[in-house]
């Protein structure tokens, strides 16, 4: 009998097309709720990506693990950083910070 190899995982979260039906279908419950009164209240042009640029950045956020923990930390005030910090952490170069 020989082991499989165990497989890296891939700690990247993979994009959530940028559409009105695929962030309202990652999205959940009220959020869902609330997204689709925003982007179908909201005029053409810029309103409409506004409301879509939010919530796809608020799906995206939700899809990572951890995230709840995370966000009940910083409720908390426990093991915050900088935004500095988190920026080195995911290695934006300085010039785009």
């Amino acid at each position: 009998m020989s082991a499989q190899p165990e497989q890296p995982q891939d700690p990247r979260v993979r994009a959530i097309p940028h559409t009105i039906n695929a962030i309202g279908d990652a999205l959940s419950g009220a959020d869902r709720a609330r997204f689709y009164a925003e982007v179908l209240s909201a005029e053409a042009g810029q309103p409409i990506d506004a409301v879509m640029d939010r919530w796809w950045m608020k799906a995206m956020v939700d899809r990572v693990p951890g995230a709840e923990h995370s966000r009940a930390n910083a409720e908390a005030g426990r093991r915050l950083i900088t935004i500095d910090d988190l920026a080195e952490r995911l290695g934006v170069p300085e010039d785009a910070r």
